[in-house]
């Protein structure tokens, strides 16, 4: 029987650890069937849990977001990882200021089409669920 591989690290990242990244990191960790080995951080990790409403809006979408904790990004992190995902371009950039100019790491947007994932953060429910949907969606991109 042969060696399997071990699982593709990816590290999402986002501003706060509290919203997109780690309902990123549940999607893609449910869907990728072992094959992934997904954690998540913010840039500034402050929260003490996921925030309540996009925990609501994963419950619905069939993903369970109440055991998260928050993580700051760090440069060892970013070396762990196979990939970094940030969720904007914004991130992206202070995440590019964490690595050393060697690193081997591949780091870029979520999305395809050098697109955002718009923050919900001081929005409406509404908000919440449209970001839901687009890391749902996004989330093929990263599959094996």
């Amino acid at each position: 029987m042969p060696a399997s591989s071990p699982p593709r690290r990816i590290l999402v990242v986002c501003l706060g650890n509290y919203c997109r990244s780690p309902f990123a990191a549940r999607v893609l960790t449910d869907l990728g069937g072992g094959a992934l080995e997904v954690r998540s951080a913010g840039l500034i990790g402050r929260w003490q849990e996921a925030h309540p409403e996009m925990v609501a809006v994963a419950g619905v979408l069939g993903y369970d977001l109440t055991v998260h904790h928050p993580t700051r990004v760090t440069a060892e992190m970013i070396e762990w990882a196979d990939l970094v995902l940030a969720m904007d371009h914004a991130v992206l950039d202070r995440l590019y200021a964490l690595v050393d100019p060697d690193s081997t790491t591949e780091m870029r947007l979520y999305l395809d089409h050098d697109r955002d994932v718009p923050d919900p953060m001081g929005r409406s429910a509404v908000e919440f669920v449209y970001c839901a949907l687009l890391i749902e969606a996004g989330a093929a991109i990263h599959l094996p």
